[in-house]
């Protein structure tokens, strides 16, 4: 093992079910790690002897599933593979620093897959990879540019308008179910108009 090798996983976002911690534990024990695990009603923590350091898993209990939870750094490149795999599995999110000969690379995970990647060499940082975004500028450029929005509160506004006055005269004739109708109508048109304005 390099004895620079070391990394931090932080904002670990992963849920398991009882069967997947038992097969982490399963391949830990096959990797031939020394191991215990505990259980309590508010979580299950799992402690793993990596040479002298003791790395102790917490997965915090929510109904029937599991989340891990903390931030860990690991110093150990199987146990590194293991969690991983298990990032992966899960399709989990995490941000994962590796930390290498005086050098960082940073991956944001989301999905259990890789949407950024960043290498840190003292003061400079470069991008090396990056996952496209669903939207592209071009679409955002078009929707900006486009004035169906624009046009329709300009209706809305008419509409908004109209229908106040039928609220008016259906209070002042005292007709409370046409006053209720109008006020749904009117609820439904303020939506509308928020939306628009967002």
């Amino acid at each position: 093992m390099n004895k620079s090798y070391e990394v931090e996983y932080c904002n670990l976002e992963l849920r398991f079910d009882r069967r997947q911690i038992q097969n982490l534990i399963r391949d830990l024990i096959h990797e031939g790690y020394s191991l215990y695990w505990s259980e309590t009603e508010a979580q299950f923590l799992i402690s793993i002897r990596t040479g002298r350091k003791l790395v102790k898993l917490r997965f915090q209990k929510m109904k029937n599933r599991y989340k891990i939870v903390g931030d860990y750094i690991i110093k150990d490149e199987k146990l590194s593979e293991l969690i991983e795999k298990l990032i992966g599995d899960t399709r989990g999110h995490a941000v994962v620093k590796r930390m290498k000969d005086r050098q960082i690379v940073i991956e944001n995970i989301m999905f259990g897959e890789i949407i950024r990647l960043v290498e840190v060499s003292g003061m400079e940082h470069r991008i090396i990879y990056q996952k496209k975004p669903v939207v592209t500028l071009e679409e955002i450029t078009k929707a900006y540019q486009s004035t169906r929005a624009e046009e329709r509160a300009a209706v809305l506004r008419y509409e908004l308008d109209y229908e106040l006055c039928v609220l008016y005269d259906a209070l002042h004739s005292g007709d409370s179910r046409a006053a209720d109708e109008s006020r749904d109508r009117l609820l439904q048109m303020r939506g509308e108009m928020l939306q628009l304005e967002l």
